[in-house]
């Protein structure tokens, strides 16, 4: 699985990561480089760039910031012409001369002006204005030749062959990978990890959860890759043919931020799924091992290991998007020392003004380190309580039995009582009639519940034989017989109402009546007043 995954982003790392910063060696391609100005230059600032034939590279000239793109765009169209009227000519080798004009060196390409060598391009290299001349001159004599015979027939035939190859290349690669992709994700990820019994259903949820992230990640490797054969294929093909030469490198020019922010997206979700992957990987390991699992805390640690997974996981996924951003903003060619810099005291700031939620996340992790409760817990928070549904290091949601979720800030929690902690009791108060043979009744009472002890259906849910206490109280309804059943978390109120329930059968058949709320009223003769005729006394 992980040489699938290996192989996988080595693909995709030679198809498209490995390209340098401007033109990813792509043959028949020279290197780009972006003009030297920057955004806070003032238009006066001499700054550089270069100029292409055919989407070739083949010299640098100097101006002025609002002047470089101008003058650029006169000497490649001055460049086109010659070029296309040395194509059409008959002559085989190009006139080059080198004038001076107002002593400055100008540059005649068979008798037609091309550009004039000033000072500011003397600058960019070592030596004078005419030796720079001479230095082009030199230089448009190959490349005007090689423009002339990429043009002849014969070779845009054999560049024509070299792109059906690739192109052939392309569609096997593609369905190669495709091939190889239906393959991978139809294995499942099998644990070569023998689990003791009680740990088989944990190990199993984190394994479907492991295969999942794993397939995910192979998945969007799949497609990168995809998208990395076809793209830099098209491109290769673009850069054979001078009349499409020009489209390649305007695409690659374009495409060089978002293929960088692309690549930063891509691996940051890989990233994620590859963490959510080792984190469930090593719980497996971990419980299979049985270091931390006996067959007391197995129920335990089930709510346990989710809620250490789903923190842990927010976690990691919280660094991994902010490494992701700052990757980003350096494939920007964002300095990020100062934006580093500047977070810290944001950082400072921000901490002083939300201690309430450094407050939270303090108490959450303490939560969730003394396992106070975890997720699937059934907790009473001052005057609310319910099912926990969630549970990180800021807040915690508790669903009540009206179906109300309820959120709670970690740092309110002050005192928190936990009703499935490893182990849960039916605490019942049976009323008996005052009338009835106490005796009996407590007999039937504990027998009721050792019957239900040995139940099958109910066995492993008593995990201790029942008390049957005595009398607790003389109560209005009657003597209150007090019984406790020890159960597994959260099944305290499905054997209290089943236990209720035979006991009611068992009391109708004794005999045995449970008493209501009576009230006895006394009269007294002798204080009763004299009657009454006619609204007088008599």
């Amino acid at each position: 699985m992980l040489f699938h995954i290996l192989a996988i982003a080595g693909s995709m790392a030679i198809t498209v990561v490995s390209m340098p910063k401007a033109t990813a060696q792509i043959p028949f391609l020279p290197q780009l480089q972006l003009p030297s100005s920057i955004s806070n230059e003032s238009d006066s600032r001499v700054v550089s760039d270069w100029v292409y034939l055919d989407g070739r590279r083949l010299f640098q000239i100097a101006a002025t910031k609002t002047n470089l793109a101008e003058r650029r765009e006169n000497i490649e169209q001055n460049l086109q012409e010659i070029t296309q009227n040395y194509v059409r000519s008959s002559a085989t080798e190009a006139d080059i001369q080198v004038r001076t004009l107002n002593g400055l060196p100008v540059i005649y390409v068979n008798n037609r002006y091309l550009m004039t060598i000033t000072s500011q391009d003397a600058s960019l290299g070592e030596g004078d204005a005419f030796t720079l001349a001479e230095s082009i001159k030199e230089s448009l004599k190959q490349d005007l030749q090689r423009a002339r015979r990429e043009r002849q027939t014969q070779f845009i035939i054999d560049q024509a062959k070299i792109a059906g190859a690739i192109a052939l290349a392309m569609m096997i690669a593609s369905w190669g990978t495709t091939h190889w992709q239906r393959r991978a994700l139809r294995h499942g990820v099998k644990s070569n990890v023998s689990s003791p019994p009680v740990a088989k259903q944990i190990t199993t949820q984190l394994n479907q959860q492991q295969h999942q992230h794993l397939q995910e990640v192979k998945r969007r490797l799949f497609q990168f890759t995809q998208v990395g054969i076809w793209g830099s294929g098209n491109l290769i093909i673009l850069g054979l043919f001078p009349y499409t030469r020009t489209f390649q490198v305007a695409i690659f020019t374009a495409a060089q931020i978002p293929l960088r922010l692309a690549v930063v997206g891509v691996g940051t979700y890989v990233a994620i799924r590859l963490t959510y992957a080792l984190i469930d990987r090593f719980t497996t390991t971990l419980i299979s091992s049985g270091a931390l699992l006996t067959p007391e805390a197995s129920e335990r640690m089930q709510l346990r290991v989710s809620t250490f997974s789903g923190v842990t996981k927010s976690i990691a996924t919280i660094v991994c998007i902010g490494v992701g951003i700052l990757l980003a903003l350096v494939a920007l060619g964002i300095d990020i020392v100062p934006l580093l810099a500047g977070a810290s005291l944001v950082g400072v700031a921000v901490s002083l003004a939300s201690q309430n939620l450094i407050k939270d996340a303090i108490n959450g992790f303490l939560i969730i380190l003394e396992d106070q409760y975890a997720l699937g817990d059934v907790i009473n928070v001052g005057n609310v309580g319910g099912l926990v549904e969630n549970l990180n290091l800021r807040m915690t949601q508790v669903r009540d039995s009206e179906g109300r979720l309820i959120t709670i800030p970690n740092s309110e929690i002050k005192i928190v009582a936990n009703l499935s902690s490893r182990w849960s009791r039916a605490d019942l108060t049976i009323p008996v009639d005052y009338q009835a043979d106490i005796d009996q009744a407590l007999k039937l009472i504990r027998d009721v519940a050792l019957k239900m002890d040995q139940d099958p259906l109910w066995q492993r849910q008593i995990i201790e034989t029942p008390q049957v206490l005595g009398i607790d109280n003389f109560g209005d309804r009657g003597l209150i017989i007090r019984v406790w059943i020890k159960t597994q978390p959260l099944k305290q109120w499905d054997v209290a109402r089943e236990y209720r329930r035979r006991l009611k059968i068992a009391f109708d058949k004794a005999g045995i009546f449970i008493p209501v709320p009576q009230q006895a009223i006394w009269v007294n003769e002798n204080q009763l007043p004299p009657p009454q005729e006619n609204g007088k006394a008599s």
